[in-house]
């Protein structure tokens, strides 16, 4: 009897550590945040009364929500669909027989390991107006210099490109470690066949790489519909969160600090968290699902 209750209790110890971190730092506090959303909350006084939706009723028919909201799909569209293809062209490089593959492999990582704020600092002095190296480049060939953080367009580009050169190597090495994993048999194959390079790329190593692409999609979608390190620190006027002097590339996450952390309001950050979480889960659906059309018709 007390070998066999060994043999089914600790097992359950062994694992019991992972529930227990993930009650008290994942489910705890996810439905914390729901019980704030539904109250008005200040987050030094606590509880200010009240309970209800009036914090999502507010927040539907708020032009500022809607104007990040534009803004953060703006900056990912711009940023994602360069950087999943340069990835993929990156990735097939890559797979090829080169000299020092390691070093190469590993020189692409690097943009992901430097800290976001050195990223966030270098590119902020690259797209400066007055003396930035963009703007030096611009000027070569006839064009006045750019206020790259005055405009809508210009910041958006500005700041997608910060996530472009970031994030376009880690989902490179993705990819690769997909592609190696595509059997040889169907290569040699198509090759008998008779197909071309590209055809075999299309054909054999994107439809082989499926599991890969929606990884990236999914986590790509939710990183960028979460963006805020970037656009934060390329704000050189402020900490507030407010996303240049007219919003014009304020994002979801910087909406929710400046709620949350400038004008204290924490209920209403709280169900701006709730509908995030739930445009999220959109998001990443639609863009799973095209990918998996992409690779069928490909």
């Amino acid at each position: 009897m007390q070998h066999r209750l060994d043999r089914k209790v600790t097992p359950l110890l062994f694992i019991a550590p992972f529930f227990v971190l993930f009650v008290v730092f994942g489910a705890f506090p996810l439905l914390y945040t729901a019980w704030v959303s539904l109250h008005d909350w200040n987050l030094l006084e606590g509880d200010q009364g009240g309970f209800g939706l009036a914090n999502y009723g507010d927040l539907l028919t708020d032009p500022h929500f809607y104007n990040a909201l534009a803004n953060t799909v703006s900056i990912f569209l711009l940023a994602a669909v360069p950087e999943f293809l340069l990835a993929l062209g990156i990735a097939a490089l890559l797979d090829r027989p080169l000299r020092a593959a390691t070093w190469w492999r590993t020189g692409v990582l690097l943009p992901n390991v430097v800290s976001v704020v050195a990223v966030g600092l270098v590119f902020g002095q690259l797209f400066s107006r007055d003396y930035g190296v963009v703007n030096e480049v611009l000027g070569w060939f006839g064009i006045a210099p750019v206020n790259w953080r005055a405009t809508t367009w210009t910041s958006h580009l500005a700041v997608a490109s910060m996530v472009l050169w970031r994030w376009t190597g880690y989902n490179a090495l993705i990819y690769l470690a997909a592609m190696q994993a595509v059997p040889d048999d169907l290569y040699e194959a198509a090759e008998l066949d008779g197909a071309s390079r590209w055809r075999t790329f299309w054909s054999i190593t994107v439809p082989g790489i499926r599991p890969a692409l929606a990884f990236t999609a999914i986590a790509g979608t939710v990183n960028g519909l979460q963006l805020f390190a970037e656009p934060q620190l390329f704000d050189a006027g402020g900490s507030a969160g407010t996303g240049g002097n007219d919003r014009q590339f304020q994002t979801l996450v910087m909406y929710l600090y400046e709620k949350g952390f400038t004008h204290l309001d924490a209920g209403y950050a709280a169900a701006l968290t709730w509908v995030m979480f739930v445009i999220c889960a959109v998001f990443a659906l639609v863009n799973h699902r095209l990918v998996r059309r992409f690779v069928r018709s490909a």
